[in-house]
């Protein structure tokens, strides 16, 4: 398709969603695989080819898929800017969520394996003062593995239309949890496994309060600078922008697209702050499963769920069954954009991808099952 073609489309695009429903003509921009895979042990490649047809449509603007370990492929389709119809990037920068919490959990079990946290103290040791006397002692391994019995804190709105008008707005993580702890705790430490930002607020303040240096710092020095994670960083305050190359984010709301893109993150600190690329999360994901991150025995905290009933979480990665196998991951969303970062333990299939989704929070199942389970067909 060439620049034109695309130009007409995103305008068509604009139009469809200004009006009502989207009916969107078909795209062709999908790239081919970038290394051919072995067809008996690698992806489904035709199902991977098939979830980027059609692209831009209903469900996502834009989509970049990087599979890697027996057999890779690599694919993307979309469109960068719905304005002027530019081909999507596949380098482009991106939010990437949750998958922050990832990063975070490798900080603090490095501290770890170091000396300077142990796992079995307590929020009460680290940080005094922050919890009120309400609160049971709480460990840090309870903040990694969700089970601390912290209620979320306050936000700007409980869907991506209340939130968007306060976007440029700051809401620091200090508030976040100041409003957290003053509900108390919604159960006894350790009881039961409650996903949330909060338990993540907490530790990338633990990890400031142990090292004495911001998180960001302590994520660019252990982390991402030894992995080569040159395109992996976190906004510097309120900055509600994406900088350097990057595919626009878009929502639908009340039938239309609109444009998420510049958004203020501050607070989600720790928790779903990160701007990356695909290549280097690939690198943090096989890096650390590599032991590379971090060393064993912590790393297998990251594998470890609490028994608890209806766990399935570790030290912030989540357990999957994909085809019969067992896979180990994060999901993250914020307005406009979906991640997924997967592999097997033993790394003989990973997937990668950051699709431009127009509804990100409320359909990452239906987005992983598109564009990221092909990936452990065969």
């Amino acid at each position: 398709m060439n620049r034109r073609a695309r130009t007409a489309l995103a305008a068509s695009l604009v139009l469809a969603f200004s009006a009502g429903p989207l009916a969107v003509p078909a795209f062709a921009g999908a790239r081919p695989a970038a290394v051919a895979p072995d067809m008996a042990s690698g992806p489904d490649v035709a199902a991977l080819e098939k979830a980027l047809e059609g692209l831009p449509d209903q469900v996502a603007t834009s989509a970049v898929v990087r599979v890697g370990g027996l057999g890779s492929w690599q694919g993307s389709a979309g469109v960068r800017n719905l304005r002027n119809g530019a081909e999507a990037l596949e380098n482009g920068r991106f939010r990437a969520g949750s998958t922050t919490k990832v990063v975070t959990s490798a900080l603090v079990l490095q501290l770890a394996a170091e000396g300077r946290v142990s796992l079995d103290c307590t929020v009460q040791q680290y940080l005094p003062g922050l919890l009120t006397p309400d609160f049971a002692p709480v460990t840090v391994r309870q903040l990694l593995n969700f089970t601390s019995g912290l209620q979320a804190g306050r936000t700007f709105g409980d869907t991506v239309e209340e939130e968007f008008p306060h976007r440029f707005e700051t809401l620091t993580p200090e508030e976040v949890v100041a409003s957290s702890v003053a509900k108390g705790p919604a159960h006894a430490p350790g009881a039961q496994q409650v996903y949330g930002n909060i338990h993540y607020l907490v530790l990338a303040m633990l990890v400031e309060r142990v090292t004495g240096d911001s998180y960001p710092h302590q994520a660019q020095v252990r982390i991402f600078k030894p992995l080569g994670m040159r395109h992996t960083s976190f906004p510097s305050g309120p900055d509600p922008r994406l900088h350097g190359p990057h595919n626009r984010g878009y929502e639908e709301m009340e039938g239309r697209l609109v444009d998420v893109t510049e958004w203020n993150m501050s607070d989600r600190r720790g928790a779903g702050d990160m701007i990356s690329t695909v290549a280097d999360l690939e690198r943090l994901l096989v890096g650390l499963f590599r032991g590379r991150v971090v060393p064993q025995p912590q790393l297998q905290e990251m594998f470890t769920i609490p028994g608890v009933p209806g766990a399935r979480m570790g030290a912030g990665l989540e357990r999957f069954v994909v085809n019969g196998r067992e896979v180990w991951g994060k999901t993250g969303a914020r307005p406009g954009y979906h991640t997924v970062l997967a592999a097997t333990r033993d790394l003989s299939r990973t997937v990668v991808y950051s699709v431009t989704a127009t509804d990100a929070k409320n359909n990452g199942l239906g987005l992983a099952q598109r564009f990221a389970f092909p990936a452990f067909n065969r």
